[in-house]
């Protein structure tokens, strides 16, 4: 019904926008990669959006790009995961992550994710396999050591998404040794 909005930012919130659109506030959930970089109050903003009817509201979400307003659309088709949940995906995966993710068959990706538990992240791999195509830069991400990697990383305070996509950045022929990987991965920081 609302495919996109075009306005000016009056409020900026955590995983909320507010653009005024013809003398109208319309408020719009949106996951954090959209607000990076953080819009400025007075400026103008396009989104890609998703109108959620819901018996007690209607509710508006945003996305930066199609391609994540495509995976929200992915994401609410699986038992059990709501819009609220979807944009908490989102903001903490980007659709490649999520894509990789789900073509690598890890769980353990989407555990990360605050509200997704080990079963919840098997039904969503589960039921996007055959929906979501893995990215075309993930061949090192199908190496079961990269789980290792990811863990490691975000146990020394790195997000889930800078943890990706340093070990995106590990070269295709890199050992297959963890503390290699960490330490390639590291370096990854380090050019940053």
């Amino acid at each position: 019904m609302i495919a996109s909005v075009r306005g000016i930012v009056q409020h900026v919130g955590v995983q909320v926008v507010v653009l005024e659109v013809g003398g109208i506030g319309v408020r719009i959930v949106v996951p954090q990669a959209a607000l990076n970089p953080a819009p400025v109050v007075g400026q103008a903003m396009f989104l890609h959006t998703r109108l959620v009817v819901r018996e007690e509201s209607l509710s508006l979400y945003g996305f930066s790009t199609q391609e994540q307003r495509e995976v929200f659309d992915l994401l609410l088709q699986v038992n059990g995961v709501g819009p609220r949940l979807a944009v908490t995906i989102l903001s903490h995966l980007p659709p490649d992550g999520l894509r990789s993710a789900v073509a690598a068959d890890q769980p353990v990706a989407l555990t990360k994710v605050p509200g997704i538990g080990r079963k919840t992240a098997e039904k969503i791999i589960f039921h996007l396999k055959d929906r979501l195509t893995a990215p075309e830069a993930v061949a090192s991400m199908a190496l079961e050591a990269d789980n290792d990697v990811v863990s490691a990383l975000t146990a020394l305070g790195y997000s889930l998404v800078e943890a990706q996509s340093a070990v995106q950045s590990i070269p295709a022929q890199a050992p297959t040794d963890v503390a290699d990987r960490v330490r390639l991965a590291l370096q990854y920081f380090s050019r940053r």
